[in-house]
């Protein structure tokens, strides 16, 4: 037998790979949706006094709109803390502005942050965190908004002494362009649907999302506390990392969080897909390189090719398709509800030949921007282009 017969057989046999990810993925969505509809909403009788926690750099898009959504939850006792590291910063007009729209909100605001480490976000958090008073503490993005049940949902798990952490899925709200399209696409193509899978082969969560990342004084400084992570690159995958090591249980919220993204151009789009490629691939290199089998798409384009009849091309193609977008429905549309998927469902086979892309670039690069800011990963580890950035 020819050497193309068993290249032929090979791709062809490796090109179902990523339907038996989908499904397994399918039901894993399916899993835990129905569950978390038909189990009992937690008492939120649990609500201890709670800080909230915000690192912040530059003007996102609704920013006050955000920020405001956090000054008006149903919760007996909280404060709201910002920390930014130039005084010059843009968005502390925003804050100030908002510290006098809200005057009975406590709202405190710290600028000139010192930054020990590589990772401004961090190092703001190790502020804030010496700053907060309160033991409850819910960390959350400056594009994020909630409901005002939000830190009632937070708070409640933490009633079990063996949570150690809180985070939450979101929702997007796009920014109006493709790029933004396609980038909130995230959710429901990769996000949610690796995170469920990770969590039913492993039977629980070791990781957070940075849009909330929700914990208590005494378990964070339990791993030395963000002092410990100053110079990482994916703060919430360390934090929840850390904290499942010592035997913490991570929960999930019932409510989605919002996700505001700007209107970005595909130059943006590149290089935040490109960021969390190379942490991930920094952070969990075997799995990273497991992506490559639930690239479905690129994988049914090869089989198609190489298919001996075009019935079997067309079986790879239509089974992509219908996998593919049973799953973004699943987890997208039915398990969260989000506008953004509901929106741009259809522009999914491109956003997977993009992330192909990006996936592949990954391994040949270690260089990204974050926030404006040039950067080398290396072991996890955020390397700053600028020694004084």
């Amino acid at each position: 037998m020819s050497a193309y017969f068993f290249l032929r057989s090979a791709v062809l046999l490796v090109a179902v790979a990523p339907f038996g990810y989908y499904l397994l993925a399918i039901y894993c969505g399916w899993d835990y949706f129905r569950k978390t509809r038909k189990k009992a909403p937690k008492s939120t009788a649990f609500a201890p006094a709670a800080s909230v926690l915000k690192p912040v750099r530059g003007v996102d898009r609704d920013a006050y709109a955000n920020f405001a959504s956090f000054c008006n939850l149903d919760y007996p006792e909280y404060e709201i803390l910002f920390a930014v590291e130039e005084a010059n910063d843009p968005i502390v007009a925003v804050i100030e502005e908002l510290q006098r729209d809200f005057p009975k909100r406590t709202i405190r605001l710290f600028t000139g942050v010192p930054q020990p480490g590589a990772n401004h976000k961090v190092n703001n958090l190790c502020k804030l965190v010496q700053e907060a008073r309160y033991e409850l503490l819910a960390i959350s993005d400056s594009d994020v908004s909630v409901e005002r049940d939000y830190l009632r949902e937070v708070a409640a798990p933490f009633a079990d002494p063996e949570v150690g952490a809180v985070t939450a899925f979101f929702r997007a709200v796009p920014g109006g362009s493709l790029a933004a399209d396609l980038e909130a696409l995230v959710l429901a193509t990769e996000t949610v649907p690796n995170a469920l899978v990770a969590r039913k082969i492993e039977g629980r969560m070791n990781f957070l999302f940075g849009w909330t990342m929700a914990t208590t004084k005494t378990h964070l400084a339990s791993i030395h506390g963000f002092e410990a992570m100053v110079n990482f690159h994916s703060d919430d995958f360390e934090l929840g990392n850390r904290m499942a090591a010592r035997g913490l249980k991570i929960e999930l919220m019932k409510q989605p969080v919002q996700m505001t993204y700007p209107r970005s151009t595909m130059r943006d789009f590149f290089q935040h897909e490109l960021r969390w490629a190379i942490g991930l691939r920094n952070v969990r290199p075997s799995g990273y390189a497991g992506l490559l089998l639930t690239f479905g798409f690129p994988w049914a384009i090869l089989a198609a090719v190489l298919a001996p009849s075009r019935g079997l091309a067309g079986a790879y193609l239509a089974a992509y398709f219908a996998l593919r977008l049973a799953l973004v429905w699943t987890i997208g549309i039915w398990g969260l509800n989000d506008e953004g998927t509901r929106k741009s469902w259809w522009l999914v086979p491109l956003r997977d030949l993009l992330n192909f892309g990006v996936w592949l670039t990954g391994f040949f690069t270690n260089k990204i921007t974050w926030r404006g800011l040039e950067y080398r990963v290396e072991k996890g580890l955020l390397i700053s282009s600028k020694p004084n950035a």
